[in-house]
């Protein structure tokens, strides 16, 4: 079975993307291949992990971790295959809690799947661009098939001039198929990293 975290990015108070993960999952969870058992899938969200800015002494690519919470964060993101990020876009970039917390470790995002959820006034296309550069030096293989969320019409929202009402994530139809797509083609490379995860050095510390 194929481990799968839907990655939340955002740490903002009120940030939308935790009912975009939540839509995801569901989703997810109604897929062929989460309920045929070819996958499981699980919310990772990078707020309930309190990084700070990037406090390790040593780089990332030793794995000599000093700081209790990047061993705990390593440990979380170490336990999976493969991970879709659901990101906003700031600024035509990704959340800089979400650079944090990639930077942390590197071994463990070796030999992975991605795939992306965005969020945004532009679907958070911009930010999966940046997302997918930094993806490619991590050795992590990403998927064609993204998931685009508009903020004007996959969100319901009880105030809409309310910038603190975080909403409910209520996609069309066609973005349902879209993830259920890009869910087959992250599990199909995936299993293709079997060998090469296994031969991965583990990290230690």
């Amino acid at each position: 079975m194929i481990r799968i975290a839907l990655v939340v990015g955002s740490t903002r108070p009120g940030r939308r993307g935790t009912a975009a993960a939540r839509w995801a999952l569901d989703t997810a969870a109604a897929s062929p291949a989460v309920a045929g058992g070819r996958a499981s899938i699980d919310i990772l969200n990078v707020a309930d992990f309190d990084l700070p800015l990037l406090d390790e002494p040593v780089p990332a690519a030793f794995g000599a971790y000093a700081q209790s919470h990047t061993r705990r964060w390593s440990q979380a993101v170490a336990a999976f295959d493969a991970f879709v990020f659901v990101t906003p876009e700031y600024n035509h970039s990704f959340p800089a809690a979400l650079k944090n917390a990639l930077d942390y470790l590197f071994a463990e995002w070796q030999h992975k799947v991605a795939g992306f959820v965005g969020y945004g006034t532009s679907g958070g296309i911009r930010a999966v661009e940046q997302l997918r550069q930094v993806m490619g030096e991590l050795k992590v293989a990403d998927v064609p098939t993204q998931v685009a969320l508009s903020m004007f019409t996959d969100f319901t929202f009880t105030d809409p001039t309310d910038p603190t009402d975080p909403g409910t994530c209520t996609p069309a139809p066609h973005h349902a198929e879209t993830l259920t797509r890009m869910l087959e083609e992250i599990i199909a490379w995936s299993a293709a990293l079997v060998p090469l995860r296994a031969e991965a050095q583990p990290v230690t510390s």
